[in-house]
């Protein structure tokens, strides 16, 4: 299965955290946004954060952009109002000036060149709009697969995981914001609790071959990767228990 190539399984995932951050990031990037206004969803993915825009402003003002065709279909036929295109956050396809507020949930770390992906978004953003972007807290561990990239580092020190990613540390975004030329900026953290009925319930996704985890865990040897398990077993437990998940979120003035 290729990386991020499969909406279902990705959704399995990681939208069981994405979905409920959704509101709290919207609550950030649509603040004093008119409920009326035309925004964008930047790496929208299966479209997590699409389904929250279109509930608070209505499909027809809501575009998004992904560059992975199968979470374009997914997104476009869930949210058949909405405009949804095969694009990349580095280049756009809009023209200057498109959008009263343009978001970017936990995508910043993932672009190729995230400079060039928040200007693109202050591009399209009208003067006086909002851009806004969150990306897990992976650099604090606090993120929703922290409690994974210990285990994995434990059993095997040489895997590189998320926590150097851009955005992934406390102020991170702040700083691509104003070298974007955005004002205003502000950055808060944005928690989410997750409950999960058993220990399988929580881990079965991860075996799903999905995103850089899931990449990582295959690249493992068999008994690396029941070593792993056994690691998260005994911090976690069998279950029910609460996973808690911390973003950073930035928004700022075009």
């Amino acid at each position: 299965m290729a990386m991020f190539e499969v909406a279902d399984a990705y959704i399995s995932f990681m939208g069981r955290f994405s979905t409920p951050l959704a509101p709290l990031f919207a609550d950030v990037g649509l603040a004093g946004v008119a409920p009326t206004a035309a925004v964008l969803d930047v790496g929208c993915g299966p479209g997590m954060l699409t389904a929250e825009l279109v509930r608070r402003q209505g499909a027809s003002q809501v575009s998004a952009v992904d560059p992975v065709a199968t979470f374009v279909t997914a997104a476009a036929a869930a949210h058949p109002g909405a405009v949804v295109r095969q694009a990349s956050a580095e280049a756009l396809p809009f023209a200057d000036e498109s959008f009263d507020a343009t978001l970017a949930q936990l995508v910043v770390h993932f672009m190729t060149d995230p400079a060039g992906g928040v200007g693109e978004m202050r591009r399209v953003t009208r003067p006086g709009g909002r851009v806004s972007a969150c990306v897990w807290d992976h650099g604090g561990g606090t993120g929703p697969l922290s409690a994974f990239w210990r285990a994995v580092l434990a059993v095997e020190s040489t895997v590189t995981d998320e926590s150097s990613l851009p955005g992934s540390n406390a102020g991170d975004l702040t700083a691509l914001f104003l070298a974007a030329g955005l004002h205003e900026v502000s950055e808060v953290p944005l928690t989410v609790a997750v409950d999960f009925p058993t220990f399988d319930a929580w881990w079965e996704p991860y075996t799903f071959g999905v995103g850089t985890a899931g990449v990582a865990f295959e690249a493992l040897k068999p008994d690396q990767q029941d070593r792993v398990v056994e690691l998260l077993r005994a911090e976690l437990g069998d279950g029910p228990f609460t996973m808690s998940a911390t973003a950073w979120a930035a928004t700022g003035v075009r």
